[in-house]
């Protein structure tokens, strides 16, 4: 186990093996079941081909993908929880090479949050992507309910999971689509990533200032 006084994490393998406190384990291990089986995988409603993620997989071979909890999964300060998982994300891909840091995966699992209401991890989520997109990262949430439309097929659900969790990776160049709606983290993509930016994500960004 590794963390502070905001959060606990573990590694995939260290869930796996059941190398975790007994009052975790039971939703850890679910979330990483979940893991290995929805995002590693095709869906035929996702509306192209290749896994519903195609960073799980490889993040879990090479012991990159790591799980963590509020320290106080009762009353914990979430804010604060939530910016202790941005520093540790930033130390441990410290000495990692550019390819590892585009597999580093934390997700913070919350199981006090209401299963049957995603409203609360939405706000959470949304507080947290300013300051997450700032410095080159990107956090998501995955929910029951969330009824946020996948890219590719509105009608596709691909950040629903069994448990509420926010998800935090390195922000890529394909990560395009994410940002269009916010003109602060289009600034911060632009900054970061023109005018080395691949052709089909450029087709994206001139008919979102089209549009």
């Amino acid at each position: 186990m590794r963390g502070d006084e905001q959060i606990h994490f573990w590694s995939a393998g260290e869930v796996a093996r059941g190398e975790v406190p007994e009052q975790h384990l039971p939703y850890l291990r679910e979330v990483l079941e979940w893991s290995g089986d929805f995002l590693v995988s095709a869906h035929p409603e996702l509306g192209r081909s290749g896994p519903v993620c195609p960073y799980t997989q490889p993040s879990l071979r090479k012991e990159l993908f790591h799980l963590a909890v509020p320290a106080d999964t009762q009353d914990a300060d979430l804010s604060s929880a939530v910016g202790s998982l941005r520093a540790w994300y930033e130390k441990l891909s410290t000495d990692l090479d550019e390819a590892d840091q585009e597999l580093l995966t934390l997700l913070l699992v919350l199981p006090r949050f209401d299963r049957s209401d995603s409203a609360e991890l939405d706000e959470l989520q949304r507080k947290a992507k300013d300051e997450f997109v700032a410095d080159g990262l990107m956090i998501g949430q995955f929910h029951p309910v969330c009824e946020e439309p996948g890219l590719w097929n509105a009608v596709f659900r691909p950040l629903r999971a069994p448990l509420p969790l926010l998800a935090v990776r390195k922000l890529l160049v394909f990560d395009l689509p994410f940002l269009l709606g916010d003109d602060v983290h289009m600034d911060h993509y632009l900054r970061r990533f023109a005018p080395d930016i691949p052709a089909r994500v450029r087709s994206q960004l001139v008919s979102r200032v089209v549009s």
